[in-house]
């Protein structure tokens, strides 16, 4: 979703320019050190940095607290791409390559495009659906729609199924309808069933379209230490801090393979993860609107979660590159 760009964000503008010294910086600064700075950020409000499972830190800026419940945004997609794989592993889906076509049966356009036939799980996931977006400038006229689902479906092909990026919050909200109508019960049932064995990961609430079915993809409040938590699984390979697997580190792979390009960033995009390389590092990341940030360097054992004012639009700002500084100085600071 696009907005115009605020007064706010445009005074903060020289404080953002600011913050890339800090990863150039000559001598490390220490992590205490690259928080204080961090402080300069406006939209910023929390910074939770965790390695090898041990919280290293954590800051809340504005009064804003690490533990109480934020809007996450478009992070939540990484989220509901973690219940696909495990629904997968389950048997409740066939797998990637299964079409979507059957499964939304009922929602479908009475005289439906013969590409949608084609359109599968993997497509979803991958923002390659090839269907015109419901994000950006399409976004609102989506959610104010009397059924998202339909509406979603209902786009017409821009692309063919497997062509370019094309990022869509239907997209994922398509994957949530699948879920639900699959096991029978809602996203949120299974999110906390399937990963309630998960120590410190939480949803505290969840949006719902005119049907009743959770938004795919935005709408989550989750607090910065039950994101971290979740990014602790994902860089654990799938398995609780107990030993408990929940998710197959064969998902996490695969997720985590680089399936296409943004066109708006030139990062890779898996399934439901942004794919990158910051301060020198292989980084996969969750991203949502405003800045809300979700960071993991396996290679460094780095969790790192960032949560942001939801007002502006990150990219437009300038302030999703001044936190993906502010990782590279943590990354830094924390070798």
């Amino acid at each position: 979703m696009h907005r115009p760009i605020s007064r706010r964000a445009l005074l903060a503008a020289p404080a953002l320019l600011a913050l890339p010294a800090i990863a150039r910086a000559q001598e490390p600064a220490d992590l205490d050190a690259v928080l204080d700075r961090a402080a300069a950020l406006g939209p910023l409000e929390t910074v939770l940095v965790a390695k090898d499972g041990a919280r290293l830190a954590e800051r809340g800026y504005r009064g804003h607290r690490p533990g109480d419940p934020t809007n996450i945004k478009s992070a939540s997609k990484s989220i509901v791409s973690a219940l696909v794989g495990i629904a997968i592993d389950k048997g409740v889906l066939d797998g990637t390559e299964q079409p979507i076509a059957p499964l939304l049966a009922a929602d479908l356009p009475e005289d439906p495009d013969p590409l949608l036939a084609t359109v599968t799980i993997g497509h979803l996931l991958s923002m390659q659906a090839g269907l015109a977006r419901t994000s950006g400038p399409n976004y609102g006229r989506w959610v104010a729609s009397r059924n998202w689902v339909r509406a979603a479906l209902a786009q017409p092909f821009v692309d063919a199924p497997g062509g370019g990026m094309l990022y869509s919050t239907g997209s994922t909200h398509l994957l949530s309808a699948i879920l639900t109508r699959t096991a029978g019960r809602s996203t949120l049932a299974l999110a906390r069933d399937w990963l309630g064995a998960l120590e410190g990961f939480s949803i505290a609430s969840w949006d719902r379209d005119p049907q009743g079915i959770y938004f795919g993809g935005n709408q989550m409040a989750m607090s910065p230490r039950a994101l971290a938590a979740f990014g602790e699984l994902y860089r654990r390979g799938g398995t609780t801090e107990a030993g408990v697997r929940l998710v197959s580190e064969a998902w996490i792979a695969q997720s985590w393979t680089p399936r296409t390009r943004s066109v708006f960033n030139g990062d890779g995009y898996g399934y439901g993860w942004f794919l990158t390389e910051l301060g020198g590092t292989p980084v996969r990341y969750a991203w949502g609107f405003g800045g809300q940030m979700l960071y993991i360097a396996p290679e460094r054992g780095l969790v790192v979660t960032m949560t942001s004012s939801t007002d502006d639009p990150s990219a437009r700002t300038g302030h999703r590159d001044a936190l993906h500084a502010l990782f590279a100085a943590i990354a830094e600071a924390t070798a």
